[in-house]
């Protein structure tokens, strides 16, 4: 019985009453517990909608001091600049600094980073929250299936490039908390899935698939940081999260691109039980700023989940991440590679 209430906890909201309330006592949070942030920098990937806006709006709530806001598109950033100051006033708006980013970029994601960097001595929170969604496949302008190069690669760039900032926040005697936020999706993951060519990257495994395999990147990256750097800074900490199925762009408007006439079962369907942009933050806001664990998944509120297999696979991680440093060193003539700190370092 309480794996089916874990489910509805982890999953569904709004019209669905109190679905976090489910889920065991021990795993209870609620946006209103987290702590006072003054003093603390965030770098926020996706923050200007969607769950990235409902962990932005938190982060501001609760007196975080400074925040980077890295976005895809200028005029939806404006547009929570705007939602910001009409509802907090100018003086917290003047708190986020936003940064256009494709993250299938990589050159231009380590250039952003530079930037924060130059702008900051600490970074206290990095949630990589930006992704493409459930559609067909592409590619970058690297060749690599623009998924995987900005899901997963373009935030393994931004985060490597942070990481003398964050080490010297964490050598500072500071918590510092990672968080990339993945999905269930990741079980969808194709099961011949092995992370050891660009050919298996650029296959078509259809629009879910192609989705989950980011996501289940995001908790192997998650998992991966936890056994090298956290095994080296015990005070930065790594985790992914699975924010439930909230309603979003993604789950209103994307989903068709891919699937024009079933996505309705989605977008329209389904409307009444997602969560909303606020329900799906509490399991991100929770591992950005209350849990001592590294290595992690989480699910709304506060549930520790195990994943799939693949998910727990670390020698699957170690094949993700050589890859993922041959592609970006190969595809960016070492522009953005030689830059930053080395993947092994990370």
């Amino acid at each position: 019985m309480q794996t089916i209430k874990n489910t509805v906890a982890e999953n569904l909201g709004k019209y669905v009453p109190n679905t976090h309330g489910l889920a065991p006592e021990d795993s209870q949070f609620s946006l209103e517990q987290v702590p006072d942030l003054s003093g603390k920098v965030a770098v926020v990937t996706g923050g200007s909608e969607g769950v990235g806006y409902g962990v932005t709006h938190t982060l501001l709530s609760h007196n975080i001091s400074k925040l980077f806001v890295v976005c895809l598109e200028p005029g939806i950033a404006e547009d929570a600049t705007k939602a910001i100051e009409s509802e907090m006033g100018a003086e917290i708006a003047k708190k986020v600094d936003w940064l256009q980013c494709d993250l299938s970029d990589w050159e231009q994601t380590g250039k952003v980073a530079f930037k924060i960097s130059e702008k900051t001595d600490r970074i206290d929170i990095l949630i990589n929250g930006a992704a493409r969604g459930i559609m067909t496949v592409q590619r970058n302008k690297s060749d690599i299936d623009l998924h995987m190069a900005t899901n997963h690669i373009g935030h393994v760039v931004l985060t490597s490039h942070l990481l003398p900032v964050i080490k010297k926040t964490a050598e500072n005697g500071n918590t510092v908390r990672i968080v990339n936020i993945a999905s269930n999706l990741h079980e969808q993951t194709p099961k011949e899935t092995q992370f050891e060519s660009v050919e298996e990257l650029n296959r078509d495994y259809g629009p879910q698939a192609q989705y989950g395999r980011t996501k289940l990147a995001s908790i192997l990256y998650s998992k991966y940081l936890a056994r090298n750097l956290t095994s080296e800074f015990p005070n930065v900490l790594a985790n992914a999260t699975h924010p439930g199925i909230v309603d979003t762009r993604q789950t209103t408007e994307h989903i068709h691109e891919a699937w024009p006439f079933f996505g309705y079962a989605m977008s329209v369907g389904m409307q009444p039980f997602k969560k909303s942009q606020f329900e799906g933050a509490v399991s991100t806001m929770y591992a950005a700023t209350m849990t001592e664990k590294s290595g992690q998944y989480i699910a709304p509120p506060a549930i520790v989940e195990q994943g799939s297999d693949k998910a727990n696979d670390d020698a699957l991680a170690d094949r993700l991440m050589e890859l993922t440093w041959k592609v970006v060193k190969e595809k960016t003539k070492s522009q953005s590679s030689d830059k930053g700190c080395s993947f092994e370092e990370s």
